[in-house]
C-alpha cells in the first residue's frame, strides 16, 4: 500500500510533500537532497524494504525536498536556511514534539543546524555518509569528475551518479533504476543550482553545540567522503559515537542493509529508555531579545601567540578552546553566539547575572589551561536578536559594544564586569569584586566603572 502523501506550506510559501507510516516514537528521515520523490522510491524495492524496516515499531517521517519530487518544483532557494524550513514545516505540521532525525549525504547539515537550533525537541541524531564542511565533499577526486559532466551531460551524469557514488560501482538492477529516479526526483537547472550551494556549507563551529546523542554511520570503503570526516564529525559533537560498516556504497539500502537497520535499531533503542527527568533536562535557551547579560571573551595576544606556535598550530589550539568555552557557556546556561564574532572572540548571552559570571570564570580558567590566557568582559543592557546575512542567530546592541570593550580593558586572564552586572550579582555569584575605578572605553561616550572578579568566596 503505498504512503498517503500530504503537504505541509513553509514559512516561505513552499509546498512540501511528505509522508508518515507506522506509529509510535518519530523517526524523521531527511531525503537525500536534491534527489527525493515519495511515489517512486516506493515503488523501487530495495528502497520500499529500507523504509519498511526503519518504520517497525515507530513513526517513520518522510518528505521531498523543496524543488524535487512532488514538493513545488519552482524553486530557486536551496539554502541551508531554507532547507531548514522545509524540515520545520513537515513537524509542525504533524505536531511532533519530540523526534529523532535520520540524516544522509547532503541533508546531514539540515538536520545538524536543526538539532542545534531546537535541542529540545531532537531525541537523537543519525548522520549517514555526511559532511560538516561542504568542501570535503566537492574536493572529491571522484565527485569533481562526476561533477564535471553536470553542466554537458544530465542522462550520463545521472547514470554515472547512480553508478559510482550511490552503489560504489557494484553491478546489478539498482543502478539503472537510481538513475531514473534521479532523472524524475529533480530537473538539471535544480541540481546545477544546488552545487553552489552545498560546496559552501560550513557548520564545523556549530557541531559543538549540539547536544543531542549522536550516531555517526559511515561505509569505510565509500570513496567521496574518507572515514577521516566521519571521525572528525564524531570527534566534535560531544555525545556522539562513531560505527564504521564494511562496503563502498552510499545507499543503506545497497550492499549489507542489515548492518546499518542494526546499528540504527540499537542506538534508537537506548533512546526508548529515556526518562521525563532527561527530556526535561535543562537545554540552552534562543537567543534573548531585551534585556541580557553578555559575556565576550578573546584570546589574549593572539598575534605574538602565532608567532611563537606558528598559524596551523594556534588555530588549532584556537579551535578546540572555542569549542571548550562554548561547552563551558551552555553548562552554566548560557548562549554561543552562532553569528561571527570579533577576531579570536566567544560572544554569549545570558538571562543571569550569576551564571554568566559562572561561566566567565570557567572560560578564564580554561583558556590559561590550553595556555592561551583570555580577555574577559560582562555588560549587561538591552539587546536586539536578529539573523545575519549568512542565515545565523546573533545579537546586537550597546550592551554587546561595551561588553566586548570591557573584555579588552581586561588583563590576559582577568575577568572584568560593569558596574551593572555586579550590582546584579554582588549577593548570589560566590566569587568578591575588586573595584577597579572607571575605564575610558573607545567608542563608548561615558565612562565605565569596572570591577574583578578576584576570587570565589570560601563558601561559594
Amino acid at each position: 500500500m503505498e504512503p498517503r502523501i500530504q503537504y505541509a506550506k513553509t514559512s516561505d510559501g513552499v509546498n512540501i510533500a511528505y509522508c508518515a507510516t507506522g506509529e509510535g516514537r518519530a523517526l524523521v528521515h531527511l531525503p537525500w537532497f536534491p534527489i527525493s520523490h515519495l511515489q517512486m522510491e516506493w515503488q523501487v524495492p530495495e528502497i520500499h524494504q529500507w523504509y519498511q524496516r526503519l518504520a517497525e515499531g515507530r513513526m517513520l517521517v518522510r518528505f521531498d525536498c523543496r524543488g524535487g519530487g512532488l514538493s513545488d518544483r519552482e524553486v530557486t532557494d536551496f539554502s541551508l536556511d531554507a532547507r531548514l524550513l522545509d524540515l520545520e514545516a513537515v513537524v509542525e505540521r504533524l505536531g511532533l514534539d519530540r523526534l529523532a532525525l535520520f540524516a544522509p549525504l547532503h541533508s546531514g547539515p539540515v538536520a545538524m543546524a536543526y538539532a542545534a537550533r531546537h535541542p529540545e525537541r531532537v531525541s537523537q541524531l543519525i548522520l549517514w555518509c555526511t559532511y560538516a564542511l561542504g568542501s570535503d565533499w566537492a574536493q572529491s577526486p571522484q565527485v569533481a569528475g562526476i561533477v564535471a559532466i553536470l553542466d554537458k551531460d544530465w542522462h550520463t551524469f545521472t547514470e554515472a551518479a547512480a553508478r559510482a557514488l550511490a552503489m560504489g560501482w557494484e553491478e546489478g538492477e539498482l543502478a539503472p533504476r537510481l538513475s531514473v529516479l534521479v532523472r524524475e526526483s529533480v530537473t538539471q537547472q535544480a541540481f546545477q543550482a544546488f552545487v553552489p550551494v552545498r560546496d559552501a556549507v560550513d557548520l564545523t563551529d556549530l557541531l559543538p553545540q549540539i547536544i543531542a546523542p549522536t550516531l555517526v554511520l559511515h561505509r569505510r570503503q565509500f570513496r567521496a567522503i574518507s572515514v577521516e570526516v566521519a571521525s572528525g564529525l564524531a570527534a566534535r559533537i560531544p555525545d556522539s559515537r562513531l560505527a564504521l560498516l564494511e562496503g563502498t556504497a552510499l545507499m543503506p539500502f545497497a550492499g549489507d542493509m542489515e548492518a546499518a537497520l542494526q546499528a540504527i535499531n540499537e542506538f534508537l533503542g537506548e533512546g526508548e529508555t529515556e526518562s521525563p527527568a532527561d527530556i526535561t533536562r535543562p537545554r540552552p535557551a534562543d537567543l534573548p531579545s531585551g534585556t541580557a547579560v553578555i559575556l565576550f571573551a578573546d584570546i589574549a595576544d593572539s598575534t605574538a601567540l602565532t608567532e611563537r606556535l606558528g598559524d596551523a598550530a594556534f588555530r588549532a589550539k584556537a579551535r578546540e578552546l572555542a569549542d571548550a568555552l562554548r561547552k563551558a557557556i551552555r553548562e552554566c546556561g548560557g548562549t554561543p553566539v552562532e553569528g561571527p564574532t570579533l577576531g579570536d572572540g566567544v560572544l554569549a548571552a545570558f538571562t543571569s547575572a550569576r551564571e554568566a559570571i559562572e561561566a566567565a570564570v570557567r572560560c578564564r580558567d580554561e583558556g590559561s589551561h590550553a595556555g592561551l590566557p583570555l580577555h574577559v568582559g560582562l555588560h549587561a543592557g538591552d539587546v536586539m536578536r536578529e539573523k545575519d546575512p549568512d542565515g545565523r542567530a546573533n545579537v546586537y546592541g550597546g550592551a554587546v559594544n561595551i561588553a566586548a570593550r570591557i573584555a579588552g580593558a581586561s588583563a590576559a586572564g582577568e575577568v572584568l564586569v560593569s558596574d551593572i552586572v555586579r550590582g546584579l550579582a554582588r549577593t548570589s555569584a560566590g566569587v568578591t569584586f575588586e573595584d577597579c575605578g572607571e575605564r575610558e572605553l573607545k567608542g563608548i561616550g561615558e565612562p565605565v566603572r569596572v570591577w574583578a572578579v578576584s576570587q570565589r568566596m570560601e563558601n561559594g
